[in-house]
């Protein structure tokens, strides 16, 4: 058997929202390279239609996730150019500011919940359907660490992220009779834009690697390869899991 069988998505229809940040970018590196047909999503729009042309068969859609009428314009142009979805990665996500979850404003509150929480909801509910059509599809949906434990500085973000890995759950248990997959990724420290105030602190740098037992940072690849596995056929029979892509920061005690 050839690793196509197990890695590849040759022809698959794949839709990518934060397509155009670290991690998205390397998500739509890797499908490309496994053969799928792309809608690469994103609200930077020269940066978006710049990597669907760095790309063979794929194509930029701009689109601000908080809105729910751009997520459906968003579903219906995929519909439209690919004629289905095989494979949805929900990938874009705010951070937020930092801080104490009640001293958050409430329109920066229900912004980060549009983004990181309703944006998969929305779309996974919209293009379900489209999957099962079709005879089936994976749902891969961005987490986070943040989500399996408690933050100071950023709990609302974690509380998303929460709500995503039970997103990720709730999916594969309502869709899975329709061989609908659904799963969730939680990188850890990853070394993209988000990372730079540790990385550029090198006290706090220190201290946040001597936590994790593979003593570094993940790179964009690594959760990118992750996210592959999850949508392609070699996960054929994993559903409702939650992937840590972390160095192993999750299960150490700090010693």
């Amino acid at each position: 058997m050839s690793l196509q069988r197990y890695f590849g998505l040759e022809d698959k229809r794949v839709l990518i929202t934060g397509a155009t940040g670290g991690i998205g970018t390397a998500m739509a590196q890797a499908c490309a390279e496994a053969g799928a047909r792309l809608v690469l999503a994103s609200q930077d729009a020269e940066a978006c239609v710049a990597l669907a042309a760095s790309l063979p068969r794929a194509q930029a859609f701009t689109c601000d996730v908080a809105r729910a009428s751009e997520l459906e314009a968003l579903a219906g142009f995929t519909e439209a150019e690919l004629g289905g979805v095989d494979a949805l990665l929900c990938n874009a996500g705010v951070s937020g500011a930092p801080g104490p979850m009640g001293s958050i404003p409430d329109a920066d509150r229900d912004h980060l919940l549009a983004v990181n929480l309703l944006h998969p909801m929305t779309l996974s509910a919209r293009l379900a359907p489209v999957m099962a059509r079709d005879g089936g599809g994976s749902i891969v949906l961005t987490a986070s660490l943040a989500g399996l434990r408690g933050n100071k500085s950023l709990g609302l973000y974690g509380v998303t992220k929460a709500g995503v890995i039970q997103l990720a759950r709730n999916l594969a248990v309502e869709y899975g009779p329709q061989n609908i997959r659904a799963n969730a990724i939680a990188p850890g420290l990853i070394n993209t834009s988000w990372a730079d105030a540790i990385l550029n602190a090198p006290a706090a740098a220190e201290r946040r690697l001597s936590l994790t037992p593979l003593r570094r940072i993940g790179e964009p690849w690594e959760v990118a390869a992750a996210a592959l596995f999850l949508a392609g056929p070699g996960a054929a029979f994993i559903t409702g899991q939650t992937l840590v892509i972390d160095g192993g920061t999750l299960i150490t005690d700090g010693n």
